[in-house]
């Protein structure tokens, strides 16, 4: 009698977590967040308002530095949040989450001239297609596990076996 066994083959791609996708996307939107704004002060004229006390046409204040501090701590709560919360609830912060952060993203582009058209096209679309990457992946959430995990499993391999 002839046995077939199969030999994985190193390129084929194992399953990826949920949590772990949305981590990575959460991760990778918080680098592209704050290097934006860190681009932005090459901006002509941005450094000169900052010193002159000015954001956009906003007073610097701590009130607004405190805004800007929850805006760019929610993107990285989150990292931490997916590896973490339970997945039922997981799965909802993340669709409200990155469903608010759309608008907010799109917000970014006020007040731009059409010199920074490209600037901000292409650093709002990659945010946007990362919140979609969030959006999809925690919409699409698996309802039931493919494989049981733990010592559960081990038990349950143990029953079937005569």
């Amino acid at each position: 009698m002839t046995i077939r066994t199969t030999t994985a083959n190193p390129l084929d791609t194992p399953p990826i977590p949920v949590q772990a996708k949305l981590a990575a996307a959460w991760t990778s939107f918080m680098f592209l967040y704050v290097y934006v704004d860190i681009l932005n002060f090459y901006k002509p004229g941005v450094v000169d308002a900052i010193l002159n006390g000015q954001i956009w046409r906003f007073d610097i204040s701590a009130t607004l530095l405190t805004i800007f501090l929850v805006s760019v701590s929610i993107p990285a709560l989150m990292v931490v949040l997916s590896m973490t919360l339970p997945a039922r609830v997981n799965r909802a912060t993340n669709l409200v989450v990155a469903s608010l952060l759309v608008p907010y993203s799109i917000f970014n582009a006020a007040g731009s001239t059409w010199e920074w058209a490209a600037f901000y096209a292409l650093s709002i679309g990659i945010e946007l297609l990362l919140l979609a990457v969030i959006l999809r992946s925690a919409w699409t959430w698996p309802r039931t596990p493919a494989v049981p995990a733990g010592p559960a499993a081990t038990d349950i391999r143990r029953e079937v076996r005569p």
